[in-house]
């Protein structure tokens, strides 16, 4: 039996931000329990809902130094089973108290700081020995640093080995070198450039890169797209001096969350066999929201963070000649007040033809997956995206552009051969995805057998976490 823990900022379904949180609650679920034991470290929130929060049980508290900024911080530690796997709560109302779980960049880095050291400081008092910790970007990115310095005598963790698991390299934890030593407690040998040290400043994931036993991102194309300076955030140069412990593994999807056959929040359940229950989730939809009902009208969605990253300047350069009197456009997300205010006017100015929720609901997510013909997702990078693999799953053929994780999932429709899953365009070229959406309305409206079955083919791909599982275990053993 192998011990593993999972260190990360957010999981479901205590406190979601992104991708990041299903990937820490689904993951451990899915290993091999005869073969695994597995535990997951987060901070208690007080933001975490009450309906969890009222439940967790108190294990027990105790005092530690982090550097020169405190010598006596509270660490509690909270307790709570679901689904059979254990949830360690690391509570400091100083650093967790708050509306949201991230705010200010600078009081975040300090957060992260206390959070990593934490982590470490309560394996000994509740006596679990981990043969791995598994961590989660670069609020996580000190844990590996802390072990191999500090930690390092410490007879508890003899044989302890460290995975970092990138979800996203834009965001990397950086500050200047003075105030992490004084809030670290971390030697000097660590903040120089074959370390922690990053354009003169300090960098977390950089330091949970070099000195953890191995890094995993999210697809093996962005695990090769970061060794390139367009990808690689300033960090292309240590991922290619490291990529010998580097490999990609596709994200999954929780196939009983997203599951079009008995998903309770959708309007009617359909199979690959009753595939016609898209169209009454597409009439109720568009009834729901103010549009002209009509099944052969071409739906297209967006469900993402209104962002440069997702390409929304794409959308927005072409937003005009994408509507037309056959095409509705619904977009569920907020982000930027630039693209939320262009979704806005397009559905003051194109009535009926636009739908702009510039919220994010879970409800009406899972409505739009179901209801959409097609998903929209030009993204300028994306390390894995599970917007395209539900998208899959509820029939919803998604567009997209060649990268990262939207290239290892969807594979380009061939009206020749009769294969595909999907429609994808490789340079980041407004004009281009114009062309590419107008291929996927003439396929759609001129040879709709073709579009069913592609759609059919996509709900037949297996992307649930139970093939990403097995190759993380494989990594479990290889390294223990």
């Amino acid at each position: 039996m192998k011990n593993i823990v999972f260190v990360a900022s957010e999981c479901v379904p205590f406190i979601k931000t992104g991708g990041l949180a299903d990937v820490v609650g689904a993951l451990p679920k899915m290993l091999d329990k005869n073969e695994f034991d597995v535990r997951v470290i987060i901070p208690n929130y007080t933001c975490i809902p009450w309906e969890y929060r009222s439940k967790f049980e108190y294990v027990h508290h105790f005092y530690m130094d982090l550097g020169s900024r405190f010598h006596d911080v509270h660490v509690g530690i909270m307790k709570y089973e679901l689904d059979g796997i254990i949830y360690y709560l690391i509570d400091n109302e100083f650093y967790f108290n708050g509306p949201t779980p991230y705010g200010d960049i600078r009081f975040d880095i300090e957060k992260f700081c206390f959070f990593s050291k934490a982590a470490l400081a309560i394996l000994p008092v509740i006596n679990f020995h981990p043969d791995i910790i598994h961590c989660h970007d670069w609020q996580a990115g000190l844990v590996p640093v802390y072990l191999r310095t500090l930690y390092q005598y410490n007879e508890f963790f003899y044989g302890t080995r460290t995975i970092m698991t990138i979800h996203n390299l834009k965001f990397q934890g950086i500050w200047d070198i003075k105030t992490f030593r004084y809030i670290t407690g971390l030697p000097d040998e660590v903040f120089t450039p074959a370390k922690m040290e990053y354009k003169k400043d300090a960098n977390m994931l950089k330091g949970g890169i070099v000195y953890a036993d191995y890094v995993t991102t999210v697809s093996d194309t962005y695990a090769g797209e970061i060794q390139m300076p367009y990808y690689g955030e300033g960090l292309d140069g240590l991922m290619r001096q490291y990529n010998n412990k580097l490999c990609g593994i596709v994200n999954g999807i929780d196939y009983e969350i997203f599951d079009p056959a008995t998903d309770k929040q959708i309007y009617k359940n359909y199979t690959i066999k009753t595939l016609e229950g898209k169209k009454e989730n597409k009439k109720k939809l568009q009834e729901e929201l103010g549009m002209p009902v009509d099944e052969n009208k071409f739906m297209i969605g967006i469900i993402s963070r209104l962002t440069d990253q997702k390409g929304l300047d794409l959308v927005n350069w072409v937003m005009g000649s994408i509507i037309d009197e056959f095409t509705q456009f619904v977009v569920i997300g907020t982000g930027d007040e630039q693209y939320e205010n262009m979704f806005r006017h397009y559905e003051w100015t194109k009535k009926g033809q636009v739908s702009a929720n510039i919220y994010y609901n879970d409800n009406r997510a899972h409505k739009l997956y179901a209801a959409a013909d097609a998903m929209l997702m030009p993204s300028r990078f994306e390390p894995c995206g599970l917007t395209q693999l539900i998208s899959l799953r509820y029939g919803t053929i998604p567009i997209v552009r060649e990268t990262g994780g939207l290239k290892d999932t969807v594979v380009p429709y061939n009206e020749f051969e009769g294969t595909g899953t999907g429609f994808s365009f490789h340079n980041y070229n407004a004009d281009e995805m114009l062309k590419l959406i107008n291929y996927a309305k003439k396929v759609y409206f001129e040879t709709r057998p073709a579009w069913d079955a592609m759609a059919i083919r996509g709900m037949e791909t297996d992307f649930s976490w139970e093939n990403s599982a097995k190759k993380y275990q494989d990594l479990y053993y290889k390294l223990t």
